[in-house]
């Protein structure tokens, strides 16, 4: 059995944790991450974890914030005009609204969660909520598919491809 690398198709189940112990994300959840390595899709350091796993394979990494949703900026945190936010919805704290940023001239529709509501003034956060937070994933690798190995794929055929990833 060939371990997990660079252009394999992984089905795995993970249980995202925080520092404290709280799970914060899990497949049990969602169904297994199937995935192929290499193509951008998890964060890299979870990809890189994944290399060399075998199915069957358990394993506990710690990704820090530089590596998973990114450091704090305290410039991200705003308070802003109730007027601001167009929402009929009741203003309280941990709320996520939208809101639309302009930058580099185009106007993108943006997550922020209120943190604080005064009368016509609410503080909003642009953070990722996962921002700052040492992570740790529990990783167990279900299958891995070698599609060059597996006949599943021809990529360097003219005839064209249908394996997802060439």
């Amino acid at each position: 059995m060939q371990p997990a690398q660079t252009g394999d198709q992984v089905t795995l189940v993970y249980d995202g944790i925080l520092a404290n112990g709280e799970i914060f994300e899990s497949s049990n959840d969602t169904g297994p991450l199937d995935f192929i390595i290499g193509d951008g899709s998890v964060l890299p350091a979870f990809e890189a974890a994944v290399l060399g796993m075998k199915p069957g394979e358990v394993k506990t990494i710690k990704v820090p914030p530089q590596n998973g949703f990114g450091t704090r900026d305290e410039e991200l945190v705003q308070t802003v005009s109730r007027s601001a936010i167009n929402t009929s919805v009741q203003l309280t704290p941990g709320l996520v609204v939208g809101m639309t940023m302009v930058r580099d001239g185009k106007s993108l529709q943006v997550p922020a969660m209120v943190t604080a509501v005064a009368d016509d003034r609410i503080t909003v956060d642009f953070n990722h909520p996962l921002a700052g937070q040492e992570l740790f994933y529990r990783i167990t690798v279900q299958s891995v598919n070698h599609p060059k190995e597996d006949g599943g794929c021809n990529c360097a055929s003219d005839s064209g491809c249908d394996c997802g990833h060439c």
